[in-house]
């Protein structure tokens, strides 16, 4: 393989995992309904903060090109937040009392 052709494979890498960010940041949004649920502990809720200033600061842990680092931190926040609104539903009761 020439330059041009690893140039084009890692331009589309690239756009993949750039997609992928974008993609888990979207759904940790739509999760942010959970931070007004009073079931969740704040810890998980500071999670949801820490991933999105993360995500958007230009300080990262891997250069931006490769987002492996911010697709993990969406990832953690996204299950947490997830795993703990699970938590606090049983705790609700069947008719969310």
């Amino acid at each position: 393989m020439d330059g041009k052709a690893w140039f084009t494979v890692a331009v589309i890498v690239a756009l993949g995992l750039a997609i992928a960010a974008a993609v888990l940041f979207v759904r940790v949004l739509k999760t942010r309904r959970l931070l007004v649920d009073s079931g969740i502990p704040l810890r998980d809720k500071a999670l949801f903060w820490v991933a999105v200033i993360y995500t958007v600061s230009p300080a990262d842990l891997i250069p931006d090109p490769v987002y492996l680092d911010d697709i993990g931190v969406l990832l953690l926040a996204l299950r947490s937040l997830q795993a703990a609104a699970a938590a606090a539903r049983p705790a609700k009761g069947p008719d969310g009392v």
